[in-house]
């Protein structure tokens, strides 16, 4: 990771994609089934959160942009309130939480950032090589109904990015091709696994690990 001077006009935007159903879940077998622990994406966040407080101190805005339609579900499911959970990790740890219903919606959010403020940039959740899954299993088993794809890349503000920023997908198989689609489109690197990502090193205080290696 390039570690920037921390100024007045830097950001550091974390996006968390939303859980699966258990519901649908349920009717997979037990090696296909995701999401049992409804807070993988969300624990990553903080977690990386926690990482910049230390390198970047205190006061570093951090920009927390979460997928709000997943999390609702999944507390009615779970008759738990999801959504009040994020907005206490949110002000516990100072980050600005902004609240995404879809593709579009993140790629507006994106877009209201200052020009060259986004110093890092990290993304936790579902994904396929040719995208970013704000869901999946949550409206339909097995499925996305909202993503950030490739060939949306070039709906965001290049400008918005510093240009030494540190970006990377904690998602599935990233590295095998949204990554190069990223540095053509917005001209900085996004590091991305080839291969699986897996959350259970959550439980350890660790990031996800990868099966094939992380490329940029």
């Amino acid at each position: 990771m390039i570690l920037l001077t921390a100024s007045a006009w830097s950001e550091h935007v974390i996006v968390s994609g939303g859980p699966s159903l258990n519901r649908w879940e349920q009717y997979r077998v037990p090696e296909d089934q995701h999401d049992r622990w409804w807070a993988n994406f969300i624990r990553g966040g903080t977690m990386r959160m926690d990482e910049i407080r230390r390198v970047y101190g205190a006061q570093a805005p951090i920009v927390w942009m979460v997928y709000r339609p997943a999390y609702d579900l999944r507390g009615r499911e779970d008759r738990q309130n999801y959504l009040g959970m994020i907005q206490e990790q949110a002000s516990k740890r100072g980050a600005s939480l902004v609240w995404v219903n879809s593709g579009s919606d993140l790629i507006r959010a994106l877009n209201s950032m200052k020009r060259g403020s986004i110093v890092t940039f990290d993304y936790f959740g579902h994904s396929n090589k040719h995208c970013f899954c704000l869901d999946y299993g949550s409206e339909i088993i097995a499925t996305s109904t909202q993503w950030l794809h490739e060939r949306d890349l070039g709906r965001i503000k290049s400008s918005i990015f510093h240009r030494h920023a540190y970006c990377k997908s904690w998602g599935c198989h990233t590295g095998e091709s949204m990554s190069a689609v990223w540095k053509s489109k917005l001209g900085i690197t996004l590091e991305g696994a080839r291969g699986k990502t897996d959350y259970r090193a959550l439980s350890q205080g660790k990031f996800p690990a990868v099966s094939g290696g992380w490329v940029r």
